[in-house]
């Protein structure tokens, strides 16, 4: 779908500018209305790409942009601060969308079609600018991956390459983003109909009431959706919730495989909390999208009804129905939070086939009270369309831990040979020593892997919440976060 050129001189040897057919660019617009990403809140997988540009290309901006009717919308800016979109000016990202290929401005004053433009020309003054076209399976154009520097350089076949590539990741997260949203609009659809079917046999008046109220609950459920579909494939962070300290640490197995365990913390409403920690079955680019979609869904339907089971089943018709998940499966806890008079929280925790959290307190003896949260019988997520999934609820009490976990962590072998097991990791738990919060929960059983031979043999998801002591309990939350992404040299770094 190339554009087509104007006249210009072919003894020049410079780059005609292209202009734009009318037909090719109404059915362009019409893609970029479809994927209804457009003055979307910022979202860190597409600033994580950004970010990533400007240091594989080593300059001081680079951008993620989708090209509107009469402007250029910035969907991720890193190194253009307070740059939400510019006008659709030809030279930069105006003609880069109207290639097939990546554009290359090696020196933009050079450029008769780039010299004019307001980034060149102003104060900003771009010498060099490269770009990647964002093309849709269909062939359509929605925008550009950019990387623009003060000064004029050059660049290989192999960085044309590499930004393509960037541009490629761009869509295959819009092409989730859009995929999940639809699935939730289905599921939502659905609800709906069972609603109206319910209304018709109550009396007029009632229906009418409840019609009213329903219509106003979907509009809000809709806006949820919307504003939960911007979450990554993990928090950049745990938030700060009053009266509790969080912590998590992440780690996958190889540099080479995208792992499938997932978490979150998140608020529900004013006062009401939702956590959750799960993992998909196998690795790799297929299992990541399931993981992607599995915590889109969790925060979304969390928003209509938080009850935990409620929540499970809503993911399982996910991924029974959803295309991309095709046949993967995972298992999952999803617990809800409410605070207590006392400074304590009821927790309430469903399963779906995820090995046991554990509740621990401190004890007389000076040892550690642990018990098993294990709701009989949750079912695998994703595996079963009449999965049924169980959940249990206890008090969370000043100086009590929650410890969440993926099987990483009891698969893991010790220096014996054996695996940790259940009974390995209730016995670690019941022999700790010191304070009972989140931070030494999490860090001590990094510690314990960190000790093991095949520390690098799965991912590793751990979770852990706790309520400080009355004497020592902050006015504000406490959360610590650790990612580490790679093999065991790399261990334990944050």
């Amino acid at each position: 779908m190339t554009q087509q050129a104007s006249a210009t001189d072919p003894a020049s040897g410079r780059r005609p500018e292209l202009v734009p057919d009318p037909d090719v660019e109404a059915a362009r617009i019409e893609a970029v209305r479809r994927y209804d990403i457009l003055d979307t809140p910022p979202d860190g997988a597409f600033d994580r790409v950004a970010a990533m540009a400007a240091r594989l290309f080593d300059v001081p901006v680079a951008t993620v942009t989708i090209v509107d009717t009469d402007r250029i919308w910035f969907k991720a800016a890193h190194g253009l601060e307070g740059v939400k979109e510019i006008g659709r000016d030809p030279g930069l990202c105006g003609s880069a969308i109207l290639r097939d290929d990546a554009l290359v401005i090696p020196d933009t004053l050079r450029d008769p079609v780039a010299a004019d433009n307001p980034l060149v020309a102003g104060e900003m003054g771009v010498r060099f600018y490269a770009a990647a076209p964002i093309i849709t399976p269909d062939g359509h154009r929605l925008g550009t991956v950019n990387v623009l520097d003060t000064k004029p350089r050059s660049i290989t076949e192999d960085d044309t390459a590499t930004l393509a590539d960037l541009a490629a990741i761009v869509l295959d997260e819009m092409e989730l983003r859009l995929s999940a949203l639809r699935a939730l609009r289905n599921e939502q659809q659905r609800r709906e109909a069972e609603s109206r079917q319910a209304e018709m046999e109550r009396a007029r008046a009632e229906a009418e009431r409840a019609a009213r109220e329903q219509a106003e609950k979907d509009k809000t459920a809709i806006a949820a959706f919307a504003s939960t579909l911007q979450r990554t494939l993990l928090p950049p962070a745990l938030p700060v919730v009053p009266g509790l300290e969080l912590a998590c640490h992440y780690r996958t197995a190889s540099v080479h495989d995208v792992g499938g365990d997932f978490y979150d913390v998140f608020p529900v409403d004013g006062s009401r909390w939702a956590f959750f920690l799960g993992d998909v079955c196998g690795k790799g680019p297929e299992a990541a999208t399931v993981t992607a979609l599995a915590r889109h869904t969790l925060r979304a339907a969390a928003q209509i009804d938080p009850d935990p089971v409620t929540v499970l089943s809503t993911l399982n018709t996910v991924l029974l129905t959803d295309v991309t998940a095709g046949s993967r499966f995972c298992t999952a806890l999803f617990g809800l939070l409410v605070p207590g008079e006392d400074g304590g929280f009821s927790v309430t925790v469903a399963t779906g086939g995820h090995p046991p959290a554990y509740h621990v307190r401190p004890d007389d003896s000076g040892e550690v009270w642990v018990k098993a949260v294990r709701p009989k019988g949750g079912m695998l997520v994703g595996a079963f369309p009449q999965a049924h999934f169980a959940e249990s609820t206890f008090c969370l009490a000043p100086g009590e831990g929650l410890f969440l976990y993926t099987d990483g962590l009891t698969e893991a072998r010790t220096t014996q040979g054996t695996m940790l097991g259940e009974d390995g990791l209730t016995g670690f738990l019941h022999q700790r020593t010191g304070p009972l919060t989140a931070t030494t929960l999490v860090e001590d059983t990094v510690t314990l892997l960190a000790s093991m031979p095949d520390q690098a043999g799965d991912d590793v998801a751990l979770l852990a919440l706790s309520v400080p002591d009355a004497e020592t309990a902050p006015d504000t939350g406490i959360a610590a976060t650790a990612h580490t992404t790679a093999a065991p040299e790399h261990f334990g770094q944050e």
